[in-house]
């Protein structure tokens, strides 16, 4: 009985873990994102991959994958290269989903070198080989630092709350950037969900969050 108490223990420290590096993941490729296209445009901009709060979530599944595979590496080398092929691989399968599931893109790297079907390329293969160096030596050893944090009952307790609102926020999203491909197929509402998505999240709400996506011809 011990035992298996133990094990639902250890099961359930390693998901709050695991969602907590995905929220910071998340975080930090908003801030990433956000400070790449403020340089590169010369005006601020804010680029969120859901619709409420500062995250972007390929940058956190991103993070999770590295903390699975990217912190058995020694050597830096190794992790370069693995995070390259993870960050492209991850990238690639993004922006595939992404295109047939609501019929847009959020970036083309087609005049890119090397580009992969413009969904991946080697530069920015490159900048995901970087941050699983980063990963490794810097990010990797602070989580392992804050990592008894989480375990406290009031981190817990807001551990709760943020999984239930990041559910929402995940789900939310999904509904709307769906029924806003239907819009553009000229769907009428099939429901009542349908009728308070167009209301709630309707076109010009939704360009103005997901500034850099742009449909498929």
């Amino acid at each position: 009985m011990e035992r298996k108490e133990g094990k639902i223990v250890k099961a359930i420290n390693l998901i709050m873990k695991i969602f907590w590096i995905f929220v910071i993941g998340s975080v930090f490729g908003f801030v990433i994102e956000m400070l790449y296209a403020t340089i590169y445009t010369r005006t601020l901009v804010i680029r969120q991959g859901l619709i409420y709060g500062p995250f972007v979530q390929v940058y956190g599944m991103g993070a999770v994958a590295y903390y699975f595979l990217i912190r058995k590496f020694k050597e830096p080398k190794e992790a370069f290269f693995a995070g390259m092929i993870m960050g492209g691989v991850l990238e690639y399968l993004c922006s595939f989903f992404q295109e047939i599931l609501f019929g847009t893109i959020s970036w083309d790297y087609s005049n890119r070198f090397l580009s992969l079907n413009g969904r991946t390329c080697l530069l920015y293969c490159v900048y995901w080989g970087i941050i699983a160096l980063l990963f490794l030596k810097i990010i990797y050893p602070w989580l392992k630092n804050i990592e008894p944090l989480i375990y406290k009952r009031s981190v817990r307790i807001i551990t709760v709350f943020l999984m239930i609102f990041m559910t929402f926020d995940i789900t939310i999203s999904v509904l709307a950037a769906s029924r806003q491909q239907e819009r553009h197929d000229n769907i009428p509402p099939k429901n009542d969900l349908d009728v308070f998505l167009d209301k709630a999240y309707p076109d010009e709400l939704l360009d103005r969050i997901y500034n850099n996506k742009r449909e498929i011809e």
